[in-house]
């Protein structure tokens, strides 16, 4: 009624009082919980007898200055390989995938080979197809000049990773219900285009956060081309730890890739959990 006060009942004021007790023990617990944490980390690591050393090694906020426009430099070459791979595994990827579902005795040695090629890149070391990759095509002489070691990594990540991520795909393509698949085709549709139409729009939904992990796996991963002297951020890292003999250099590097995946990570959770929050909304206890 317009004009009437509100009564909040004994049961809601019962109900408020209890959350602010919880909210302030949350707090309480959390902040002792910290003091805990900090106190522990200063004895065990702060307070030793070698720490002021490990800090002059790795943590020297000048060898980092002079360090950093190097380290810098070769990090803005792995940003490129990272472009170029992700693209590159994304189309490889999904290509392999599609054909390890296609139907029919006349497709079999396409995904026996499918197959053979994600067992094959699953099970070797990403170094090794590194090692193999860089100086392997070379020996090949496909070009009279000298293949830039970037190409060379990139092929590498591409060739590892997408892997990887054909079986995400197609793992994804088989959780569709083949209802779905089966409403398509009654509707006229080919293997293709209920592929295409039908399957692959509710597969990647499913599959876009493991897709998002694999991505911040290979942020990371980009930083081993340097095994093939490519000036990337490790390698320039290195040239400087062996100019200063101090490690820090390597640190700076380090923290240029958490920073690259931060984002990315932080982005993975908020989706999983948009995700989730989505597809049991209801029943979540």
């Amino acid at each position: 009624m317009t004009g009437a006060t509100r009564q909040v009942s004994a049961v809601e004021l019962d109900r408020r009082t209890f959350r602010r007790r919880q909210t302030t023990r949350s707090v309480i617990i959390g902040a002792v919980s910290t003091v805990v944490f900090a106190v522990v980390v200063w004895i065990t690591i702060v307070n030793t007898p070698g720490w002021a050393r490990v800090q002059q090694t790795f943590l020297d906020p000048e060898t980092a200055l002079a360090a950093l426009p190097r380290v810098w430099d070769g990090f803005l070459l792995n940003l490129r390989v990272l472009v170029a791979a992700a693209l590159g595994v994304l189309v490889l990827g999904l290509a392999i995938a599609a054909i390890r579902t296609l139907r029919g005795p006349v497709f079999f040695p396409l995904r026996a080979l499918a197959a053979g090629y994600t067992d094959l890149f699953r099970g070797m070391p990403l170094i090794i197809v590194l090692y193999l990759v860089g100086f392997g095509i070379p020996g090949l002489r496909f070009t009279e000049g000298r293949i830039p070691f970037e190409v060379l990594g990139t092929i590498a990540l591409i060739l590892t990773y997408s892997a990887y991520v054909s079986e995400v795909f197609r793992a994804g393509i088989e959780a569709v219900h083949p209802s779905q698949r089966l409403a398509a085709r009654s509707l006229g549709l080919g293997h293709g285009q209920s592929l295409r139409i039908v399957i692959m729009p509710q597969a990647i939904r499913k599959v876009t956060p493991a897709l998002m992990n694999d991505f911040v796996a290979m942020q990371k991963d980009v930083g081993l081309i340097s095994v093939l002297g490519a000036m990337d951020a490790v390698r320039a890292a290195q040239i400087e730890t062996a100019s200063a003999f101090n490690f820090t250099p390597y640190v700076v590097a380090g923290l240029l890739f958490v920073l690259l995946a931060l984002p990315m990570i932080r982005l993975t959770d908020w989706y999983s959990a948009r995700l989730r929050s989505r597809e049991q909304i209801g029943s979540i206890v």
